[in-house]
């Protein structure tokens, strides 16, 4: 095929990330050699290829999908917000420095280093980025890219280096996906494509309806009129689909929702369920790290931001996240410190991950992240954890309470562990357990070994199921992302929009028209 596409959105989360998906795993099936693609990523949840670069975790999943191994070409630049203003920028796999927003769309603020961010400007990675791409397309028959955001941010579409910018560059067909659960799609269709320029607008094949309830015949007129409008072309409708458990971008949207995902409840395969509490700490990543515990029947996972809600938790996690100091603080102000404190001294069980391993130590020397200098952790491990210039991306294998473990390992802070019994590269005492492993609970006989050792100390008559899988229940995840696009999008029109680019004649639409 030689061909490519572009996933646009009227918003942020309108489910780019899963159209993405999908239609990687829909060409797969068909024996397509497809690989995703995504030229500039904001996210906190992140991955370490084979190859030991990090990228988006929503891009290591849109290879799972496409059944190919994920590389740094899949995504060269990931943005890892450290607060409002100003981000990690990572290029290739490997930070090159800190940059606030201004100083990486265009103005004064970079403190990056490295020749393809020199003078601070995203303009110049289009090049590198366009590269990224043009070596993924010389060796698949399709890449699917998936866009960030919006395309009709138009303050930034001059740097732009993942919408428009790229598909115009590339000359990539675009389809832009909304989310009709939020109201307004037609109206965010119109709009998007109103507020380009006709350069860009004629890149804009048509549109995709994301997560539709209800009699599809009813929205039929209004695609219809969608059609008289902007001469484009509505290549699927997609109904709400529960439960599907996807990696996502942004931890926060999960975090205050309470619960990982919208599932059947799944009885306990023992007497008890097991009560799983997440810290909500500030920057959390990586949170997909629970989605594991979460699959298993009986264990119920929430996500908290108050002291009484760990009392009945049969296991607290402190998980990763981007600023250590700053979630120690957090923990500290809002009572949920001295919480822990109390679960360690009563020999309740307690996971420290990654950042929330390291603020479970003794003390964190940081010059780095937070720049705050030496730091009291909360004490609850033998540890000392010093901040390095140098990140460390890993794909450790290992082996804790006699089973094989994988993870991976993306953290500044370097851990000097003083005692307690050797835990994944951190430590355990009592009920206390760190490391810096990322994904070990995917690991399914560890996963239930801790989970056995965690329910004799928390008193419960919990039995983990023996069959439970976090592999297989990805896989049937992604293939029913699969059947999504299948069944209810326009696979011809896809097929030869893929394989042959923009239809020709698009009609321009003037902004404030009709």
């Amino acid at each position: 095929m030689g061909g490519g596409l572009l996933i646009a959105g009227t918003t942020s989360d309108a489910g780019k990330s899963v159209v993405t998906a999908g239609i990687c795993r829909w060409l797969v099936r068909r024996g397509v050699k497809v690989a995703p693609f995504k030229g500039q990523n904001m996210s906190l949840n992140s991955f370490v290829t084979r190859e030991g670069a990090e990228i988006g975790r929503a891009q290591a999943m849109q290879a799972q999908a496409a059944r190919v191994e994920p590389t740094a070409l899949m995504n060269p630049v990931l943005l890892k917000p450290g607060s409002d203003r100003s981000s990690q920028v990572v290029f290739m796999g490997r930070p090159v420095g800190e940059m606030s927003a201004r100083g990486f769309f265009g103005g004064s603020g970079g403190t990056a280093t490295g020749t393809a961010l020199s003078g601070g400007r995203q303009q110049a990675l289009l090049e590198p980025v366009l590269d990224c791409l043009a070596q993924l397309r010389s060796t698949y028959d399709a890449v699917i890219c998936e866009g960030a955001g919006s395309p009709a941010e138009i303050n930034l579409r001059r740097t732009d280096i993942v919408n428009m910018g790229i598909a115009r560059a590339a000359k990539l067909p675009v389809v832009v996906v909304g989310d009709i659960d939020r109201g307004g799609v037609f109206a965010s269709f119109f709009g998007t494509t109103a507020l380009l320029s006709p350069e860009d607008q004629a890149l804009v094949a048509g549109y995709v309806v994301n997560k539709f309830r209800g009699d599809v015949t009813l929205l039929e007129p209004g695609i219809e009129m969608l059609r008289g409008l902007t001469g484009r072309h509505t290549y699927g409708i997609l109904p709400y689909a529960h439960g599907l458990g996807i990696d996502e971008e942004d931890g926060l949207r999960v975090s205050m929702r309470g619960a990982v995902r919208e599932s059947v409840v799944t009885p306990p395969f023992g007497q008890d369920v097991l009560r799983v509490a997440v810290c909500a700490v500030p920057l959390m990543s990586n949170f997909t790290d629970v989605d594991a515990l979460a699959a298993e029947p009986g264990v119920v996972v929430r996500f908290v931001d108050r002291p009484e809600e760990l009392t009945d938790a049969d296991l607290v996690i402190v998980p990763g996240t981007r600023g250590t100091v700053r979630a120690l603080e957090w923990l500290r102000e809002r009572g949920l410190a001295a919480e822990l404190s109390r679960r360690a001294a009563e020999g309740r069980p307690v996971l420290g991950i990654c950042g929330g391993f390291q603020l479970l130590g003794e003390h964190i020397e940081d010059d780095v992240e937070s720049k705050a200098g030496t730091v009291a952790g909360l004490g609850l491990l033998p540890v000392r954890v010093r901040f390095a210039a140098e990140k460390t991306l890993a794909r450790p294998v290992g082996e804790a309470l006699g089973e094989r473990v994988e993870g991976y390992e993306i953290h500044h802070g370097v851990a000097q562990v003083l005692g307690g019994e050797a835990f994944l590269d951190g430590c355990r005492v009592g009920s206390v357990w760190g490391t810096h492993w990322h994904g070990s609970l995917e690991s399914d006989a560890f996963r239930r070994r801790f989970l056995e050792q965690v329910a004799r100390d928390a008193g419960r008559r919990f039995t983990p199921a023996p069959d439970t899988s976090f592999g297989v229940l990805r896989e049937e995840q992604l293939d029913r992302l699969g059947d999504l696009i299948e069944e209810h999008a326009d696979t011809d029109a896809l097929l030869r929009l893929i394989e042959q680019g923009p239809p020709a004649g698009l009609p321009f639409i003037p902004p404030g028209a009709p």
